[in-house]
This record gives structure tokens, C-alpha cells and sequence, in this order.
């Protein structure tokens, strides 16, 4: 009887993992969830310039949902982050304006889609140029900055190939007085 009552005890007792394994275990779990969330669900993205003022600013920060469009298709407006065809060493961010498909033209600063006026309530200050009509290509986007009068985009260096699509824009986190949804 002793002697099961001596093995029901140790059973009983629990191995205590030293602190420092605990710590490593926490960290390197922390570290594989860090990794499969910037790799394969979002990133954080910082807004550098002004192309996108009046609806974000330069240095602040906001999440890139970078699995959205493994499940569904980029929208008009939708406001994206990728990499241009001219500098692939940069992330950009602007307005998906035309997909693939799409006839756009600008006449005077005002955006035409498929022929009709693009109301676009989200721009502060109307450039002047016109654009010609061109149809957007397969797997192509037609992207534009809010702040045309300062924006590098799809009226100056082309289509925005699907490939080089990184995400959407979800929420801008940073300053922190400024949360909200772009």
C-alpha cells in the first residue's frame, strides 16, 4: 500500500520548467505568430509624403490587410498598398481608381470611369490635367493619389501589375489620437 501511495504522489507532482525555458518558449511562440502575421495576414505600413492627404498624412502608420485579396477581389476606392512598376524597392500607397477592363479618362482633373463622372468626395484639391482613354489591361490596376497636384501615379509610370498588389489599407493606428479607418 506504501508503495502506491508513493507513485500516486509523484504522479501527482508537476515538473516545474526552469524560468528561462518559459521565457525562450514565450518568445519564440511570440516570434512564429509575429512572423505568420506580417508574412501572411497584414503588416504594419508607414505613410510617407503627402499624395494621399487629405485622407492620410505623411509618418503616420497603418495596418496592411494583406489577406483580403486572397479571398476577394480589389474595389473601386479601395485604398491599397503595392509596389510601383518604376521603384520596386518601395511600397506605395494610393486609390484604386480603375480594374482591369476599365476605361478611364481625365478631363480637366475630373476622373471618368466607364464614362461617368467618378464622384471622388474624398479630394481637397482638383488638379487640372487631361488624360486621355485607356483601357486597363488583364491583372492591371489604375491607381491615383488623393492629392493629385502631389502624387506619383498611374498618370505618370502606368498600370499597376496584380502581382505587385501587397494589401489594403484597414485601419491607421498611429498617431494615436487619430485612429480610424481610411
Amino acid at each position: 500500500m506504501a508503495k502506491n501511495s508513493t507513485l500516486l504522489n509523484k504522479k501527482k507532482e508537476k515538473k516545474v520548467k526552469p524560468m528561462w525555458r518559459e521565457l525562450l518558449e514565450t518568445v519564440v511562440s511570440a516570434g512564429i505568430i509575429a512572423f505568420i502575421i506580417i508574412t501572411f495576414i497584414g503588416q504594419v505600413t508607414v505613410v510617407k509624403g503627402a499624395s494621399m492627404e487629405d485622407t492620410l498624412f505623411n509618418r503616420e502608420r497603418l495596418i496592411c490587410n494583406k489577406i483580403s485579396y486572397r479571398f476577394s477581389e480589389p474595389q473601386h476606392g479601395d485604398i491599397v498598398i503595392f509596389k510601383p512598376p518604376i521603384d520596386q524597392n518601395h511600397n506605395y500607397i494610393k486609390r484604386l481608381i480603375a480594374v482591369e477592363g476599365d476605361k478611364v479618362k481625365i478631363v480637366d482633373g475630373t476622373v471618368y470611369l466607364n464614362g461617368e463622372k467618378l464622384e471622388e468626395s474624398y479630394i481637397i484639391h482638383h488638379s487640372f490635367e487631361t488624360m486621355p482613354e485607356i483601357t486597363i489591361p488583364e491583372n492591371s490596376f489604375f491607381v491615383l493619389g488623393d492629392n493629385r497636384n502631389n502624387s506619383s501615379d498611374s498618370r505618370f509610370w502606368g498600370f499597376v501589375p496584380r502581382k505587385n498588389l501587397i494589401g489594403k489599407a484597414s485601419v491607421v493606428f498611429w498617431p494615436i489620437n487619430k485612429i480610424r479607418i481610411p
